[in-house]
């Protein structure tokens, strides 16, 4: 069994964890938990997202976070745009990558942008467009890959035309997402050996929710099909608003723990991640979602 020497993470909890939390984080607070966030090693940091706060009222401070925040050179600081409009702010704020969303659940992708997927992918092409001519660089989400909170069968081949529509885009990285944590090492597998036959996978970076305890064993599996990009959040923040009981993403906490212990590199600090997860429970008024901090907090 030959593993990956190092992997990238890429941290989701500031957009993709924040924007469930139902109470307001103060702005000064995401600011400095995002300024400790840097401190860690981390390469890539979803800090926000640019879309309506009558949509998301967690995050609709999203200019202000990206005024204040201490940026570092070295760090790939980014966010999620559904639209022109949001793509004006994050142009104006200077974002270094532009998220793209959608998903492979028709039922899904109604209910969260209220579009089919082909009126999604037509409205994301001028998105694309506008990032482009401002040399912003896209990356492109696609959500239940692994299942539908909906029950609604997603097809592969759905997630293949959205690929190619993403890369015709000039999409660089593409994030597949077991949104609601039911996906399985067997499936996980048998997914990517598909698409591997016909994409370089360095184009993807997973994205695991942990809702029935498999996410790194998931992870575990796309290792050994030489996956080196994932997506996790500190402390495990997140969920889905259309899957109850659906719990948040794989914990960079312990993700980073079980990459270490497993010898694969990950540039990321334990101790001052253990930091940046204490200043989140602080914020959040809670103990996070994290097996390996709740251990560490002992």
């Amino acid at each position: 069994m030959t593993l990956p020497k190092a992997v990238e993470i890429r941290e989701v909890g500031p957009r993709d964890g924040l924007q469930n939390e139902k109470v307001f984080i103060p702005t000064d607070l995401k600011v400095q938990w995002i300024d400790l966030i840097s401190k860690t090693g981390v390469r890539h940091v979803e800090v926000s997202s640019f879309v309506s706060p009558k949509w998301i009222p967690a995050l609709a401070d999203h200019n202000e976070v990206f005024e204040q925040i201490t940026r570092d050179e070295k760090i790939t600081y980014a966010a999620l745009v559904p639209n022109l409009k949001g793509m004006e702010g994050a142009i104006k704020q200077k974002v270094d990558e532009v998220a793209l969303f959608i998903s492979a659940s028709e039922e899904h992708n109604k209910s969260n942008v209220n579009a089919s997927i082909d009126e999604s992918l037509q409205n994301l092409k001028a998105v694309a467009a506008a990032a482009n001519d401002a040399g912003i660089p896209l990356r492109g989400y696609i959500s239940t890959v692994f299942g539908s909170p909906f029950g609604d069968e997603v097809q592969l081949q759905t997630v293949k035309r959205i690929i190619d529509a993403y890369i015709e885009m000039g999409v660089s990285e593409i994030s597949l997402g077991d949104t609601i944590g039911v996906a399985d090492p067997v499936q996980v597998k048998a997914i990517l050996l598909e698409l591997l036959t016909d994409y370089d996978r360095e184009l993807f970076a997973l994205h695991f929710h942990d809702t029935y305890g498999r996410a790194l064993a998931n992870i575990f599996a796309a290792l050994e099909m030489g996956i080196t990009k994932y997506d996790s959040a500190i402390g495990g923040l997140g969920g889905c608003p259309y899957a109850p009981g659906a719990s948040g993403n794989v914990s960079t906490n312990d993700l980073v723990n079980f990459l270490h212990r497993l010898g694969v590199e990950t540039n990321i600090d334990e101790e001052k991640l253990f930091t940046a997860t204490q200043f989140l429970q602080q914020a959040i008024n809670r103990q996070p979602d994290s097996k390996v901090y709740k251990v560490q907090s002992q």
